[in-house]
């Protein structure tokens, strides 16, 4: 929306990141069953601005895991409204962690658990 855009009228970059992020935990709380925050955000690059009227996709994987955290690769792409043409735009590396009701480190849930 125009509301989300720089003073250079694309996206705002601060927009995509909150999106990536929304994707991302939403990936965490899946695999960890429950409850998640982000804790880092390990690396992120932006390749090509996003237009207002762009159509937004969001990809995430699990690429790493720990005892009680994970690794996510997120992506996002842009489709130029009137086209097919569809462009990567940014990535990133998002680091989670499982909580208990307590707000604390928890283990993830075994694989087989799936």
């Amino acid at each position: 929306m125009p509301t989300d855009t720089n003073p250079a009228g694309d996206v705002f970059g601060g927009w995509l990141v909150s999106q990536m992020d929304l994707a991302a935990g939403t990936c965490a709380a899946f695999r960890s069953r429950g409850r998640c925050v982000t804790v880092a955000i390990d690396s992120f690059i932006f390749h090509e601005p996003v237009v207002v009227g762009d159509e937004v996709s969001i990809y995430t994987n699990i690429v790493k895991e720990g005892r009680t955290s994970m690794v996510i690769h997120v992506e996002t792409w842009r489709r130029v409204r009137s086209t097919d043409i569809r462009i990567r735009v940014t990535q990133g590396k998002f680091t989670f962690v499982a909580l208990d009701e307590k707000r604390r480190p928890r283990a993830l849930p075994s694989v087989e658990d799936f």
